[in-house]
C-alpha cells in the first residue's frame, strides 16, 4: 500500500510545501479550504463546503454494499509564529507558519481522498473532514454546530496528528484519556494602590497578594489533585504597575495562565481552588480578586474500539513493534475532542522525526517543518483504516 502511493509523493509533497508557504489563520484559510475543494474535485470526490464557515467536507461511496460510514478528520490553520527554517518554500505570509503540521496533516488526507477515489472496493462511506481553526480558534465546535454529522452522519471518526519527536516508522496512541483539557484563567487583584516610598503602610498591596497567589497554585496540584491523577497549573503573565514609575505600588494588577487536566472531577476541583485562593488571598490582605476561568476543549478521549482499529490499521504497515498502544498520555489539547464526544473514534499520533535521534524540532517552534517523507505513510494509514472499518460489510451503528 505504501509503495502504490509512494509514486505520487512528489505531486503530494509539492502540494504541502504550497499550503506551507502560504499559511492562514484559524477562520481565515480561505485559499487553504479552495485548494482542498479543488482537489477534491479534479480526482472525483463529491465536495461540501463552507461547513462552520470554512471547513470542507469530501465524500467517498464505496462499489459494496454497505450503510457504514466513518470520517477521517485534518486541521488546516496556521500558528502566529515567525518562522525561521531557511526552506525554499517557507512562509510568505509574514509572522504565520505551520509549524504544528497541519499542511501534512491536510496533505496526507488529500492523498488518501486521491487513492480512495481510485480504489473505490469498499463496503460503505467515507467522509473526508477538512476542518478550519483548530488552534484555538473554534474550528471543530463550528462544524459541529453546523450540523456536521446531522449532514454527514458518520458512526466512528478517526484524526491523525504528526509528532516530530516521535521517529518516523512509528505510530503512537492509547486508550482512554489521550490528550488533555485545555483552559485558562485570569486573575485581576485590585487594592488603593499608593507611594512605595513614603507611605506604603497606607496601602494595599496587591504586589503581594499576586506573588502569595502564583506560589499558592502550584499548591492546588501537589495537595489537592490526589496524587494518582494529573494537572498543570502554570503562570503566563503577570501585569501591573509601570516600569517608569518603580516608587508607585499598582492600584491593579492582573495574572493569566493556563490549566490542563484530565479527570472532569480534577478540572472543576482546579477551576474552584484557583478561585478560593485568589479571592482568600486578597481578602486576608484587604484587597479584592475577579476571577474568570475559561474552559477551552475538554480532553480527548479514544474510544477502546476504534483504538484497537486504529492500531491495527498502523500494525499492518509497520509491524505491531513499531506502534505504541500505551503511550503516555499529553498535556497539549486537540479540539477533535469535540468530535470524540459527539461520535466514537481514535487519534493518532505519526512519527515524524528525522534526526539522528529520531527526532527533528518541535511542535509549536520557528524551526518545525512537516516531514514530507512520511506523506505516504499517513496516507496509507487513512487507506488501512478505511479497510479495517469498511473492507468486510460491518453493521452501521445507531446514529
Amino acid at each position: 500500500m505504501i509503495a502504490a502511493v509512494q509514486a505520487w509523493q512528489p505531486e503530494l509533497a509539492a502540494i504541502r510545501q504550497d499550503i506551507h508557504a502560504h499559511p492562514e489563520m484559524g477562520m481565515e484559510e480561505h485559499r487553504t479550504a479552495a485548494l482542498v475543494a479543488t482537489r477534491l474535485r479534479d480526482w472525483g470526490v463529491e465536495v461540501a463546503e463552507g461547513v462552520g464557515r470554512l471547513g470542507v467536507v469530501g465524500t467517498i461511496r464505496g462499489t459494496r454494499p454497505g450503510q457504514r460510514v466513518i470520517g477521517l478528520r485534518a486541521d488546516m490553520d496556521a500558528l502566529q509564529i515567525p518562522e525561521a527554517t531557511g526552506v525554499p518554500y517557507a512562509s510568505t505570509n509574514p509572522g504565520v507558519m505551520h509549524a504544528c503540521g497541519h499542511d501534512g496533516h491536510t496533505t496526507m488526507l488529500l492523498g488518501a481522498a486521491k487513492y480512495l477515489a481510485e480504489n473505490r472496493d469498499f463496503a460503505g462511506t467515507v467522509h473526508l473532514i477538512f476542518q478550519p481553526a483548530e488552534e484555538g480558534r473554534g474550528g471543530a465546535r463550528a462544524m459541529l454546530a453546523d450540523g456536521l454529522f446531522e449532514r454527514f452522519p458518520c458512526d466512528a471518526v478517526y484524526g491523525l496528528h504528526n509528532k516530530p519527536t516521535l521517529a518516523a516508522g512509528r505510530f503512537a496512541t492509547r486508550k482512554g484519556p489521550a490528550l488533555a483539557a485545555t483552559d485558562s484563567f485570569a486573575v485581576t487583584f485590585r487594592g488603593t494602590g499608593g507611594h512605595g516610598g513614603s507611605t506604603p503602610h497606607l496601602a494595599t498591596d496587591i504586589t503581594i497578594v499576586q506573588a502569595h497567589f502564583v506560589l499558592a497554585l502550584q499548591t492546588i496540584v501537589g495537595r489537592n489533585v490526589p496524587a494518582v491523577e494529573a494537572a498543570v497549573l502554570s503562570v503566563g503573565s503577570i501585569q501591573g504597575g509601570s516600569p517608569v514609575s518603580p516608587n508607585v505600588m499598582p492600584a491593579e494588577l492582573t495574572v493569566t495562565g493556563t490549566s490542563r487536566s484530565y479527570a472532569p472531577r480534577v478540572r472543576d476541583l482546579v477551576e474552584r481552588r484557583i478561585g478560593e485562593l485568589a479571592t482568600g488571598l486578597a481578602a486576608a490582605h484587604g484587597c479584592t480578586a475577579e476571577v474568570t476561568y475559561r474552559r477551552g476543549v475538554p480532553a480527548l478521549v479514544n474510544h477502546a474500539e476504534q483504538t484497537d482499529l486504529a492500531v491495527a490499521a498502523a500494525a499492518r504497515l509497520v509491524g505491531g513493534d513499531a506502534v505504541d498502544a500505551q503511550f503516555p498520555p499529553v498535556t497539549g489539547g486537540e479540539d477533535f475532542a469535540l468530535m470524540l464526544e459527539a461520535r466514537p473514534g481514535a487519534f493518532m499520533f505519526i512519527g515524524g522525526g528525522s534526526g539522528p535521534d529520531g527526532t527533528s524540532p518541535n511542535l509549536h517552534t520557528p524551526h518545525f517543518d512537516f516531514n514530507d517523507a512520511i506523506i505516504p505513510m499517513g496516507v496509507a494509514y487513512w487507506v488501512s483504516v478505511v479497510d479495517q472499518e469498511l473492507g468486510a460489510q460491518r453493521p452501521a451503528a445507531g446514529r
